[in-house]
């Protein structure tokens, strides 16, 4: 049985990759992709905790999370296509145009 601290420790690397690529990238669909990469990776630290203290309530939070996913994904891509159709280029910075 691999021990809990691994997966704490995957949980960690994920999620700095993911930090990384938002941080860094320019290109709102890598964004997006971070963001889903840090999502799971504290998906996976939740179980691995809620596995550790013998909990489902942190499997439930899973669930939640994953939804919040979906529709973040659901409404980003909508909006990255219509900038898409109207700029024909894709670019963080054409995002910010959107402020009032």
């Amino acid at each position: 049985m691999v021990p809990e601290s691994y997966y704490a420790g995957l949980s960690a690397i994920l999620f700095s990759i993911g930090v990384v690529g938002v941080l860094v990238r320019r290109n709102p669909l890598v964004i997006f992709m971070s963001i889903e990469l840090m999502l799971n990776a504290a998906n996976l630290a939740l179980v691995a905790f809620g596995q550790r203290f013998g909990t489902v309530e942190a499997q439930a939070l899973v669930f939640f999370v994953m939804t919040v996913a979906a529709a973040e994904v659901a409404v980003g891509l909508a909006i990255i296509v219509t900038i898409f159709r109207l700029r024909h280029r894709l670019s963080v910075d054409d995002l910010s145009l959107m402020r009032w």
